[in-house]
């Protein structure tokens, strides 16, 4: 095995030539049009928006902040452009049932006009039929009504009067009464009169007065009261009549107006209807012209149009962002207003949801936002299942309360939904809900970063020149843009590729022009960036350079330098909000005789996450199979991350607690100016891990405050020099020979660096080179074995009798 050789300081990061650009400011280039590197995901967009089938929405996934929103609306208001606009959504009133309000949808932009010349009408009607009620022929029409029942009941009376004489009985008339009184020798009798009559005459003439009552009984209850109705009949026809022929031509001409809608020509058919029953309504308005909203408040609203959703003919099909997709936001709502002391509602309170107002075109929704609101996804799904929107109140679905609510006719959907999600959050969806895959047939999934290539530094550039233009910044120089195109390859974490974290690089753009605007210049420069790199650390690093100083002061045990058997530097990534450091972190291994056993000590109370713990399982399979595959394995050994309080997870820290468990074993000590990150297999191979920049700054920057050695550095993964981007404070060190990376891809490569001893191999017969580490402990092992295999054979015989400790002794 070749002895590991630090990596050269022009492989710790990958520069961007600013030479290769031949432009000095953004300002020479042209803007960019589209996305860098999002091909696929465009397609994607482009298929969705295309196929008009059932069932294929998008699902837009990728980590925030990659310009996805952007991109799609982009994308959307460019298609949406060419599709024709969608209906208008009205609601008008039912006159048969009040509580199921009819729907009309009209072409974009008829919706108003239908509204303004439904207000119209009802303003002339205001002032047509009061005045043709007050027409001298309807007022002689009704004269000759009423005069003729008046002379009715008038002559009945005069009959009945006189058939009353003829009997020699008088009918009396006071106002609110009717008496009888008899006549006699033509005389009208009073009380003392009828007293003196005969017994015989006074029974005859009450008998008569009886009969009397009742015939007058007949006509007052009966005949009469059926002429009145007969009257009000008659002035209810004269009413039609009058209001037909004053309602009848306006509405007329509406109606060849709308001759092609039917849904228009039969409400006007009822409007027509509820105008002639209830005419009442006209006859009592103030003259003047009215508002909409005066209208809409008054007892003629009943003849209005609830225009829910208007638009433009020639605007294009709607393209709708859901910023806050609560269930009312989305489906819409039905309002109620307070009528001595009840909670009431009709027609007018109707009032539109992102879902209405987004009909015929496409609708953005927040998918996290989405799944947070009660029933927002099940409404939602059932809409793209049945095509239509049934408007209801959330508490009237769920019978949770009981005022009067209506139940408007459903409106026929189709548009198109998009929503927007972490990849987390759709592979959930698509797992869990079985929905979900028949509704939502499109992902677009846009890439976190793109290839690093010559042509991507240019299209990066001319991104670079589209957002300072959009943000009103400065031009950035050449350099300038080399430095933000070296900190997206820091932040893709690979320095082969380009990160697409479009809100990370506009940050830092700004963050940049700022500091060019407190230096008074035009453009912006590289140390423009540079500055507002370090400037965001600093502003986040107060956690990190706490924990730095108290490794600084030995509150916290670190070794920088010396060596230590069982013992070596690990490294842990720490992540407060948006910040990621890594701090190195003492791990100690402990063996003795056993019965192969690894004791994971933050498993065993709870600190270790299954991935970390994985990885402890790892080790034991790896010494028992490299060093005693056909015995077994007679060790017990502790591993621990000494001065650890908190949750330890992920197998990064496997590479440096095998080789303190192996350090252990050959009980020969490990270097502590080396630092080392990394994961293993069953093996002994070396394999990647994450933030490994941060965990090389993490050490170097613990050496650089004690003191550089020129004998410090950070063992890594072999497969992890392809991440490398550090800062240029390590690479100038690494440059001095002040520090270095070495790149491992075998735990022997590491334990020869630590050790300063070679590793070893095996021979044919299993038996490692004489001198090396690898044969201390196959050595230290077959001991443990040689000694169980002893207890093994005394295990019959009585045990030794333990001497007991003298008085007053300290075992402890």
């Amino acid at each position: 095995m070749t002895h590991p050789t630090p990596l050269p300081a022009a492989q710790l990061r990958a520069l961007c030539d600013p030479q290769q650009f031949d432009f000095r400011t953004t300002d020479e280039l042209e803007p960019l049009s589209g996305m860098v590197g999002q091909t696929r995901a465009l397609e994607a967009i482009r298929f969705g928006v295309g196929i008009d089938n059932h069932g294929y929405n998008l699902f837009v996934l990728g980590p925030p902040g990659v310009g996805k929103q952007t991109a799609v609306r982009n994308f959307l208001h460019e298609a949406a452009a060419t599709a024709p606009a969608p209906p208008d959504i009205c609601y008008v009133n039912n006159f048969t049932d009040s509580y199921q309000p009819r729907l009309i949808r009209l072409p974009a932009g008829m919706g108003a006009r239908f509204r303004r010349e439904m207000l119209h009408l009802l303003e002339e009607l205001r002032g047509a039929l009061p005045s043709a009620f007050e027409s001298e022929q309807y007022q002689h029409a009704l004269k000759r009504i009423e005069d003729e029942f008046d002379q009715r009941e008038q002559q009945a009376m005069r009959d009945f009067a006189e058939r009353c004489e003829a009997q020699q009985v008088k009918l009396i008339q006071r106002p609110g009464e009717f008496t009888f009184a008899p006549i006699h020798e033509g005389k009208v009798l009073d009380a003392e009169g009828f007293s003196k009559l005969p017994r015989d005459e006074q029974q005859r003439i009450e008998e008569l007065i009886r009969g009397l009552e009742l015939e007058l009984q007949d006509l007052l209850q009966s005949s009469i009261p059926q002429w009145r109705r007969e009257r009000r009949e008659r002035i209810r026809q004269l009413n039609y009549e009058f209001t037909r022929q004053a309602v009848g031509g306006y509405i007329d001409s509406l109606r060849n107006d709308y001759k092609t809608f039917p849904a228009i020509r039969a409400h006007l058919d009822a409007v027509e209807q509820d105008v002639i029953e209830n005419v009442g309504l006209f006859l009592r308005q103030e003259d003047g012209p009215m508002t909409p909203e005066e209208f809409m408040h008054g007892p003629l609203k009943r003849y209005g149009v609830n225009l829910l959703v208007e638009h433009e003919d020639g605007q294009g099909a709607p393209v709708i962002y859901a910023d806050n997709p609560t269930y009312a936001q989305l489906f819409g709502r039905i309002e109620h207003v307070s009528q001595m002391g009840a909670l009431m509602t009709d027609f007018t309170l109707i009032r539109a949801g992102d879902l209405h107002r987004a009909n015929g075109g496409y609708l953005i929704i927040d998918a996290r936002r989405l799944l947070l609101q009660p029933f927002a996804w099940e409404n939602l799904k059932r809409v793209l299942e049945s095509h239509e929107l049934k408007l209801e109140s959330l508490g009237q679905s769920l019978s949770l309360i009981s005022t009067v609510s209506l139940e408007p006719e459903p409106v026929p959907m189709n548009l198109k939904i998009v929503l927007l999600g972490d990849r987390l959050l759709y592979y959930l969806l698509y797992e869990y809900d079985p929905d979900f895959g028949e509704l939502f047939k499109v992902a677009a999934d846009f890439e976190d970063d793109i290839e690093r290539s010559p042509e991507n530094h240019e299209l990066f550039a001319r991104l670079i020149a589209t957002l300072a233009r959009k943000h009103q910044l400065a031009p950035f120089e050449r350099e300038a843009v080399a430095a933000v195109i070296d900190y997206s390859a820091r932040e893709s974490a690979d320095h082969t590729r380009l990160s697409m974290h479009m809100r990370s690089i506009a940050d830092l753009m700004q963050e940049a022009a700022y500091r060019t605007t407190r230096r008074s210049a035009a453009t912006v420069s590289a140390e423009d960036v540079r500055t507002a790199i370090t400037a965001r650390i600093e502003r986040v690093a107060r956690l990190r350079d706490r924990m730095l100083d108290e490794i600084r002061k030995g509150v916290v045990h670190i070794d920088t330098d010396g060596s230590v058997t069982g013992q070596v530097n690990g490294l842990t990534v720490l992540e407060p909000g948006n910040f990621r450091f890594s701090l190195p972190v003492r791990i100690t291994a402990v063996t003795r005789l056993g019965e192969g056993e690894v004791v994971n000590i933050e498993r065993e109370v709870e600190l270790s996450g299954p991935i970390h713990s994985k990885g402890v399982f790892i080790l034991s399979s790896y010494v028992g199979m490299r060093f005693l595959p056909e015995q077994p394995l007679s060790l017990t050994a502790s591993l621990a991350f000494e001065q650890s309080y908190g949750g330890i997870e992920g197998d990064s820290a496997s590479l440096a607690e095998l080789c303190a468990l192996l350090s252990s074993l050959a009980r020969l000590g490990l270097r502590q100016d080396l630092a080392l990150t990394g994961s293993v297999d069953q093996y002994g191979n070396v394999q990647a891990i994450g933030a490994v920049n941060e965990k090389i700054e993490g050490f170097f920057d613990l050496c650089l405050a004690r003191g550089l050695t020129g004998r410090q550095g950070v063992i890594i993964p072999a497969s992890n020099v392809a991440h490398l981007m550090l800062k240029p404070e390590v690479v100038a060190a690494a440059k001095r020979g002040e520090f270095a990376v070495y790149p491992v891809a075998h735990v022997d490569a590491a334990l020869e660096l630590l050790t300063g001893l070679p590793a070893g191999t095996a021979d044919d017969s299993g038996l490692f080179t004489e001198d090396s580490v690898n044969r201390a402990i196959q050595e230290r092992l077959a001991e443990f074995v040689a000694i169980r295999q002893a207890f093994g054979q005394h295990k019959d015989e009585p045990e030794p009798e333990v001497p007991s400790l003298p008085s007053g002794s300290d075992n402890g």
